[in-house]
């Protein structure tokens, strides 16, 4: 399934989380896909493990229009996008594409808005369900799997589904 898609992967410009980030890019390049990467800076951004990646684009000049996809990536460095106005402007923009979040950033899309009547999944744990209960407030059916799919909406709980989210992102992009 070779394709031409645009991808917009979006991290946070520290504390990104590396296989988050750099298993679904190649998977998304090894089946075509054109990959951009989004942050707040430009610059090398760095990863929770060390891992290093130019940003190609900066919030204030990323159109997500101009994409077929938006990847928001996890990581302790993507709690600062929850609240930040930039990322609702361009969630409020990306209006019909695929959108995928994966570890801790599917609440970003439930504080926006986007979640509201849809099933995802979140990272958590034991310890600290604080993640769950974001998506339930914003109107998410929170779903206990690696990966869930709703309509054009990917969810993955973390870096071990890295893989199946990456690939659920194309099957997504492939069927729209």
């Amino acid at each position: 399934m070779k394709m031409s898609k645009k991808i917009a992967m979006i991290i946070s410009f520290k504390e990104f989380k590396d296989e988050e980030y750099f298993i679904p890019r190649f998977i998304f390049k090894q089946n075509g896909c054109i990959v951009t990467t989004i942050s707040s800076h430009k610059g090398t951004a760095i990863g929770v493990g060390g891992g290093e990646t130019m940003v190609d684009l900066d919030f204030d000049n990323f159109n997500p229009l101009e994409f077929d996809a938006l990847v928001f990536v996890g990581g302790s460095g993507a709690a600062r996008f929850l609240d930040d106005e930039d990322v609702s402007r361009i969630l409020q923009e990306a209006k019909d594409i695929v959108i995928g979040a994966i570890c801790i950033a599917p609440a970003i899309l439930a504080k926006n808005g986007i979640l509201k009547g849809k099933m995802a999944t979140v990272w958590s744990n034991n310890m600290d369900k604080s993640l769950i209960s974001i998506l339930e407030e914003n109107g998410a059916e929170y779903v206990d799997l690696p990966v869930v799919t709703d309509g054009k909406i990917i969810t993955a709980n973390g870096p071990m589904a890295a893989k199946d989210f990456a690939e659920k992102v194309l099957e997504a992009l492939d069927n729209n």
